[in-house]
């Protein structure tokens, strides 16, 4: 969860084990063998876990070797991307790239988002327009939910004089007759100066679904009193965005 809001992080962690998730930080798999119809899981802290499934799911880089990228000088940057410029175009004009190649956030939607720019730009005769990096919503579809965009409060704190952070986790009315115990959290977070909402954060059912309605206010730079000034829908979760009055730290 590197580089999302830390209460997110923290937030999550205690309801996956809530649900039953045992957790286990700082380690990575070291070696799987078979064991009677399961797995005998090591970890590099020592850890030995007897599983059904093993799924690892341990990132990816863009596979670019064997292209012969030397032969026309290209170089990779310190983490191993092609360094392009606004128009997508590389050391060698000639040659563009975009999507996990490039330094962006490796999402599909940035990619398809980047190619659109990439065919304006040099079909369509159209001056650069960059995107917008710091607005790209995200999500996490692990249970419950996350979602995102904008800044996390860490990342705020750093690039602002001043900001304030409206936030609140709570049972859903539903959950009153499903019986469950799950909790949502719901976070926005305001640059004080100007009162505009910089960063919207979500963890709970249908996170994803929400931020991407949220995300059309943080990318358009609408401020907490246009949120304040929004009817909400009653009953659902969502509406907890326009009704966060109470600051709860600045």
């Amino acid at each position: 969860m590197k580089g999302f809001d830390q209460q997110v992080r923290e937030f999550t962690r205690a309801e996956m084990e809530r649900k039953g998730v045992n957790l286990h930080f700082n380690t990575n798999i070291e070696r799987i063998e078979p064991s009677q119809g399961a797995y005998t899981v090591h970890l590099t802290n020592g850890d030995v876990l007897e599983v059904d499934v093993v799924l690892a799911a341990t990132g990816r880089k863009a596979n670019i070797r064997d292209l012969g990228l030397e032969a026309l000088g290209l170089g990779l940057d310190d983490a191993g991307k092609i360094p392009v410029n606004e128009r997508f175009e590389t050391a060698l004009p000639s040659v563009l790239a975009l999507g996990d190649l490039t330094a962006g956030p490796e999402l599909t939607p940035v990619a398809l988002a980047e190619a659109m720019q990439l065919v304006d730009v040099h079909f369509a005769d159209t001056a650069p327009k960059p995107l917008d990096y710091t607005t790209i919503p995200t999500a996490v579809f692990c249970h419950p939910n996350i979602g995102t965009v904008g800044l996390s409060e860490e990342a705020a704190r750093e690039k602002f004089a001043n900001i304030r952070v409206y936030s609140t986790d709570f049972r859903a009315m539903k959950h009153t007759l499903s019986g469950s115990q799950e909790r949502t959290l719901m976070k926005l977070i305001v640059d004080d100066a100007t009162d505009v909402v910089v960063g919207a954060h979500m963890v709970g059912d249908d996170a994803g679904e929400i931020i991407q309605g949220i995300a059309i206010a943080v990318r358009a730079g609408l401020t907490k009193q246009d949120f304040d000034r929004t009817v909400g829908i009653h009953p659902t979760g969502a509406e907890e965005f326009v009704t966060l009055r109470t600051l709860t730290r600045t």
